[in-house]
């Protein structure tokens, strides 16, 4: 026991220390914003990539804003995988010249996001003809998503850049009135400022499907068989780590929003979560080609890290719950009255990391954001610590072989919520 609470203090330390690192440089690239082409968004040709089964609740909301959106020249391409609900009749409601509607009848439907995907990327020769795939920005839009329409020219900024493949937008919660899909909110923004803007010096920031953009050029790179997403419980964590193997940059930009809805229902959560947790053991069988990569050592290890961390989970969980055991069992109590302030260590320990992730999130906003990402740190560690049994379940189902999933299901849309 000793061993292992001594292996998991070496772990926590060392992923506070990573975090420290992820903070200063996700604060120090927010000074540096890349600088917009001329043309602004209209330097590129758009494609709009929206995945949908069954979706009559949500799928009017997000196509009609993808169809406002202020661009010269773009194409909204929904894949009907089959949808059983009304879904293909308010797409026939929607008809204009800018959407496209690629309809998968069964048996050749219902095999997942990425083979859906992929069906639409098989159309895009015929919709967009003769043209240079470098200028083409394909988006992989979710049939909740309420892609913001100034995020195409905050995007563009970084594919100005020809080495840039991918670049993902800040994911928000849109029905965010409740305790538990608030903390979905602080969960995105802590990822994505903290994780994602982290690793942005490096190109290496992942992708995270909704939100989702791609040069057409890198996507041709991956592409084999079907097309350039493969089929994995986490398609779009698949393509970015690809991505990067193969020498493109990936972005995360703070300023380009979509929001989503988040399940409302701890069982709905806790569903979705071990489908993502799974996708992560998955994406486990790239670490030998990242570490492989034309990448500085310092990154390559930060990327192979990242992998492992359900590795790290388990034995920071493994040592929490046995210190729980030992207290119960009065072997060993929680403090034994020494100096105060050996409370202290085991506050930063236990809360640093995590307050360090919603500082960021709120940094933006001076003073007042530091102390209430401080402050609002202490509610969510307890949100992370609701979560760590989706790895226990996600390893069972990977040890067993298993990969059904049922998708999330969408709420009635409700009123859009305050910034």
């Amino acid at each position: 026991m000793q061993a292992l609470f001594w292996v998991s203090l070496a772990v926590i330390v060392a992923v506070d220390v990573w975090v420290c690192v992820l903070f200063v440089c996700a604060v120090r690239g927010r000074r540096r914003q890349p600088a917009a082409p001329a043309e602004g968004a209209d330097a590129f040709t758009w494609v709009f990539l929206v995945p949908a089964l069954d979706e009559e609740l949500t799928i009017r909301d997000s196509v009609t804003r993808l169809l406002a959106l202020p661009l010269e020249r773009r194409h909204v391409v929904v894949v009907d995988d089959a949808s059983g609900d009304r879904t293909p009749a308010i797409l026939a409601e929607l008809g204009q010249p800018d959407l496209h509607v690629v309809r998968r009848v069964l048996p050749h439907a219902r095999e997942g996001k990425a083979a859906a995907l992929n069906a639409g990327f098989q159309e895009l020769g015929a919709i967009l003809g003769d043209v240079d795939r470098d200028s083409v920005i394909v988006a992989v839009v979710d049939a909740d998503g309420r892609l913001d329409p100034q995020a195409p020219a905050h995007v563009a900024a970084h594919f100005a850049e020809a080495s840039v493949g991918g670049v993902q937008s800040l994911v928000r919660i849109y029905n965010r009135q409740r305790l538990l899909t608030w903390c979905q909110d602080v969960e995105f923004s802590v990822y994505g400022h903290l994780f994602q803007a982290g690793r942005n010096g490096w190109g290496t920031a992942g992708m995270g499907g909704n939100g989702q953009f791609n040069r057409l050029s890198a996507l041709d790179d991956l592409a084999s068989g079907a097309g350039p997403w493969r089929d994995r419980l986490t398609e779009d964590q698949d393509l970015g780590l690809r991505l990067i193997v193969r020498g493109w940059k990936g972005r995360q930009d703070l300023r380009a929003t979509v929001d989503q809805q988040g399940p409302s229902s701890a069982r709905a959560l806790l569903r979705q979560r071990t489908r993502w947790s799974q996708g992560n053991l998955q994406a486990m069988a790239l670490i030998d080609e990242l570490a492989g990569a034309r990448l500085a050592p310092a990154v390559r290890l930060e990327q192979v890290a990242y992998l492992l961390m359900p590795l790290w989970q388990g034995i920071i969980g493994a040592s929490f719950l046995t210190a729980l055991a030992l207290m119960a069992l009065g072997v060993a109590p929680f403090w034994d009255g020494g100096p105060s302030w050996q409370l202290l260590v085991f506050w930063v320990l236990a809360f640093g990391g995590t307050i360090l992730g919603c500082v960021a999130a709120r940094a933006a906003e001076g003073p007042r954001g530091w102390l209430v990402g401080f402050l609002v740190g202490h509610v969510y560690v307890l949100y992370t610590w609701f979560l760590w049994p989706v790895l226990l379940r996600s390893t069972a189902r990977q040890l067993a072989r298993r990969r059904d999933w049922s998708k999330t299901r969408r709420e009635p849309l409700g009123p859009e919520p305050a910034a």
